[in-house]
């Protein structure tokens, strides 16, 4: 039996959906006991309560992820939130309407690197065979 809360398994659940296999396999394979913690915090809180919530689609979720992560310039986590719209539903169009939010509500520079970091990602995932 597992150690883990129903809320941590419910969040590797739609890690998984979200982000798909391989890359939740990575993050788990380098985990430590130091990050342990850290991981099932997140996994708990954000996979677990925010992306398991029926209350918005993991379409729009995607789109308020995108724009939040542009808008306060975390841009380390704009690909991997790219790649995961291959899961959620959200489009190339809606990335570029929630990235025109993000240049009206939050400034041009980070909606313009967060467009330089989706175009090279969506780049990336063309030329990657499934």
């Amino acid at each position: 039996m597992s150690d883990k809360s129903e809320k941590y398994n419910i969040g590797m659940q739609v890690r998984r959906s979200v982000l798909g296999d391989a890359h939740v396999d990575r993050a788990e394979a380098a985990k430590t006991g130091f990050d342990d913690p850290f991981q099932t915090l997140i996994t708990e809180g954000a996979w677990g309560t925010v992306w398991a919530s029926d209350g918005i689609t993991p379409r729009e979720r995607s789109m308020i992820t995108l724009a939040l992560l542009a808008a306060t310039g975390n841009f380390e986590e704009i690909a991997m939130h790219i790649r995961a719209t291959a899961n959620t539903g959200a489009s190339k169009q809606d990335v570029q309407e929630a990235l025109q939010h993000v240049a009206i509500y939050a400034g041009v520079p980070r909606a313009n690197h967060a467009l330089k970091i989706a175009k090279a990602t969506y780049a990336e995932m063309e030329d990657t065979p499934e």
